[in-house]
């Protein structure tokens, strides 16, 4: 098992968790992506709410960048479906964050950590839908 990376997704796993934190702390806001996003991207907001959201999501496109010129390599990334597949993907991803309120950064991370029974709920529900959909795309659907 070549894949199996402790370190980085023990680094990664803390740099979210502090980057949460650290969003709490200066703002008062909870770290969901797809929250931050719809705020960005609304015209209703003031316009200063956006400047921290821009940040915030630069902060996440430039992540990967940095790691490229700290490590010297971007890491071997393959997908086992064809382009169509993981856009109507995609698209489900985005219609199950509208219709669970939030996603798994804002639900799994800071509403756990905030005890919250609607993101506990909510996560767990995630969960049981993803190992339900693995089981049946790999072993029902892909003839065991």
């Amino acid at each position: 098992m070549d894949t199996f990376t402790p370190f980085a997704s023990l680094m990664g796993g803390a740099l979210i968790g502090a980057s949460a934190v650290v969003l709490m702390l200066l703002n008062g806001r909870i770290a969901g992506i797809s929250g931050i996003t719809a705020g960005m991207l609304s015209l209703k907001g003031p316009a200063p709410d956006r400047g921290w959201r821009i940040a915030f999501l630069a902060g996440i496109i430039a992540a990967p960048l940095g790691l490229l010129l700290v490590s010297g390599g971007r890491p071997d990334i393959t997908f086992g479906a064809p382009l169509p597949v993981m856009i109507f993907a995609g698209l489900l991803v985005g219609f199950g964050t509208v219709l669970g309120n939030g996603c798994t950064s804002g639900h799994g991370v800071c509403g756990i950590a905030r005890l919250s029974t609607r993101s506990i709920i909510a996560t767990a529900v995630f969960m049981i839908a993803g190992v339900a959909t693995t089981f049946i795309v790999r072993h029902l659907l892909a003839g065991g």
